[in-house]
């Protein structure tokens, strides 16, 4: 049993316990029966009336409770609708007063996210306002009559923070330009007369309008600027050029030089006038020493003639160079043909760096060959034989493959060109394989004298004998005593060993045997000598062994010819 129900139980005897107390104060005083029951009455109305008054104010509540039941209700959809969310679930097997509880509970809760989804619309509305007025954007499309969702204000959020980043950016890229710009005017002596280039420079930072049209004018302010600056700079630059080659031309002292070089730097008006000033005195000055500035001129264009691979008739077709007469017009035809051939170099500076290049190797190719054929190299100390060999033979597979790339790129030059790149008055694959045409035919000249000298002297050995031969010393060996060198009859040498005619390795003087050889008609008839009438055909292959000791460009050893004795 409920604790209300007792209660009303107990309510129920102490109503019934005061009537009884009543009804004996009532027998006591001896109050008619008629008046008690009057007052009973009057007792039962008051209890009558209060339970009634309860009761209305009970019915009361019940009602405003209900009322306030159904108005939650449908303010709860309603905010349930403006904010997009799922509708309240009410709970099943629920009194009114706690129904009524929850419900305008859930009717706070989404009042204040309304709320607040409000107040973030608006904040984010006035930043996007003022974003868009200094980046000079269309405001952002937003209802801000209803309830933005959370889906809304996020997207909302992010375009705000994406104006904020361009803000910043193009803030960054403006204030970078207005430096460069500021730095350029200074540099140009410039004075800002437009109104917009005295908003860039004067107006605050803050203040200016980022739109793209206005970047894009700062850069495209900036760019002019910079072609004005650099032209000038050009302008400078060469008015230094001038200056220089008239300095070398003139030769011109560096005690002279000195006071010019506070203005070789920068690029304003007044540099530039200054260096007009100095190119006009040294004009002047070249027309006053006009043969001397020829002669400089003309060591120039021979040096570009030499780097420019010209040939004898290329440089002879310039007449100009080996005239005497020295006039202004002989000066500015030789200051035409430098600027022109300055040009040609530089356009063909690569071609001609390899050509060069080329040039080299095949010098150190050919020194290598002559060092190949000389027999002092074998003499060497420290090794340095080895490093030629090494290099040598790293040049002779370089040097094709330089020949290949030239040839490559001076094809694909000729195919744009339309024109034939020529190297002392010839094709560069003509004049290569000319070059090694002209090295084979020395080679084999020098083979041939090499061989007309070994038939003179096997015929001249032939007719008068061999001629006596002192020999070197070698490191290693320790020569005779002077005054001990032992001599040996030519008879007894001769009987002792057929190669009489090889000196002896440790020393002391030794004279070939007159020996019998074949005529160079190639007869079997003996030609006896003409000292002790020995005979010794051996000639022919010792001639062919001295043959072939020179075509390899070495000479036998000691040790080599112990070889041949055994």
């Amino acid at each position: 049993m409920r604790r209300s129900e007792v209660l009303a139980e107990e309510s129920i005897v102490c109503l019934q316990k005061a009537l009884i107390h009543l009804r004996e104060i009532w027998e006591l005083i001896g109050i008619p029966e008629e008046q008690r029951l009057q007052r009973t009455e009057v007792v039962k109305k008051h209890i009558k009336d209060l339970l009634d008054r309860m009761i209305a104010e009970e019915e009361s509540l019940r009602e405003r409770l209900l009322k306030s039941i159904s108005f939650c209700q449908k303010e709860l959809s309603t905010l349930c609708n403006e904010l997009q969310v799922k509708p309240f679930q009410e709970e099943k097997e629920t009194t009114v007063l706690q129904l009524e509880k929850d419900l305008r509970t859930q009717v706070e809760l989404l009042r204040k996210q309304k709320k607040e989804r409000k107040q973030e619309l608006n904040l984010l509305q006035e930043q996007d306002q003022e974003l868009c007025e200094i980046l000079c954007m269309p405001t952002y499309d937003v209802d801000s009559t209803s309830v933005p969702t959370l889906e809304e204000l996020n997207l909302f959020r992010q375009h705000v923070a994406t104006l904020r980043e361009t803000k910043e950016s193009r803030h960054e890229q403006f204030v970078s330009i207005k430096k460069q710009i500021i730095l350029c005017m200074e540099e140009l002596e410039h004075t800002p007369d437009t109104s917009f280039e005295k908003d860039i420079v004067c107006e605050d930072e803050s203040a200016f309008c980022l739109s793209l049209e206005n970047i894009a004018t700062l850069q495209k302010l900036l760019q002019q600027l910079e072609i004005k600056k650099s032209k000038n700079e050009a302008e400078c630059e060469g008015l230094r050029a001038q200056i220089r080659e008239l300095w070398d031309r003139l030769q011109i002292p560096e005690e002279e030089r000195e006071p010019v070089a506070a203005i070789m730097t920068g690029s304003k008006a007044k540099v530039r006038n200054a260096l007009q000033l100095e190119v006009d005195r040294l004009e002047e000055l070249k027309m006053q020493n006009i043969k001397q500035v020829i002669e400089t001129i003309r060591v120039e264009l021979a040096q570009f003639w030499d780097q420019c691979f010209y040939s004898k008739e290329q440089r002879q077709a310039f007449a100009p160079y080996y005239s005497e007469d020295y006039t202004e017009n002989l000066l500015h035809l030789h200051d035409a043909e430098i600027i022109r051939l300055r040009n040609y170099y530089e356009v063909h500076k690569e071609l001609f760096e390899g050509v060069q290049k080329w040039e080299e190797s095949w010098k150190l190719f050919l020194e290598f060959e002559r060092k190949a054929s000389d027999p002092s190299r074998f003499t060497n100390r420290g090794g340095n034989l080895l490093k030629e060999e090494k290099e040598r033979a790293k040049l002779q597979k370089t040097l094709p493959k330089l020949e290949e790339e030239l040839k490559a790129r001076i094809e694909k030059w000729e195919q744009e060109q339309s024109m034939a790149f020529m190297v002392n008055g010839q094709k560069f694959m003509e004049y290569v394989t000319e070059q090694w045409e002209l090295h084979r035919l020395e080679k084999e000249k020098a083979k041939q004298e090499r061989q007309l000298k070994n038939k003179r002297q096997t015929e001249a050995e032939m007719l008068y004998g061999s001629a006596p031969r002192t020999p070197s010393k070698r490191p290693g060996l320790t020569p005779n005593k002077p005054g001990k060198v032992r001599k040996m009859n030519t008879t007894t040498m001769s009987s002792a060993t057929p190669n009489s005619s090889i000196r002896p390795a440790f020393g002391g003087t030794m004279y070939r045997s007159p020996v019998s050889r074949l005529p160079p008609s190639g007869s079997k008839s003996v030609i006896t000598s003409m000292c002790s009438g020995k005979k010794t055909p051996r000639a022919a292959r010792l001639r062919a062994n001295k043959e072939n000791m020179e075509l390899n460009g070495s000479m036998l050893s000691a040790r080599t010819f112990k070889g041949f004795q055994s």
